[in-house]
């Protein structure tokens, strides 16, 4: 990936991990460009989105708010991650889980 990609793909890259709307946005102007970078960091971000959305439905049959506590810093540790990644224009995927998202979803943005 060239340095002019990263450098263009950038600011969509970073708002693909805003809340919800920040996908769809990212998502819908990367595809006239199709942009590698922002493909890439779309991925990661729906792969985080889709696996707190997964664990919050999990962990919400306990009434345990220690459970709801890690959860939140799990997945903002995650999201914040990530988007530091795109803002710093590197091509990182999220410790642990983050290779996974780019096989599952390696349709998105291609």
């Amino acid at each position: 990936m060239t340095e002019q990609t990263i450098q263009e793909g950038k600011t969509l890259a970073w708002v693909s991990y805003l809340p919800i709307f920040g996908i769809v946005i990212a998502y819908f102007l990367n595809n006239d460009r199709k942009n590698e970078f922002t493909s890439f960091h779309i991925r990661q971000s729906i792969g985080i989105w889709l696996f707190y959305f997964i664990c919050a439905i999990s962990i919400s049959n306990f009434d345990s708010s220690m459970l709801r506590l890690c959860l939140w810093v799990g997945f903002g540790s995650l999201l914040l991650y990530g988007f530091i990644n795109a803002f710093m224009g590197k091509v990182q995927t999220v410790p642990m889980i983050g290779e996974l998202f780019q096989k599952w979803f390696y349709n998105v943005g291609r």
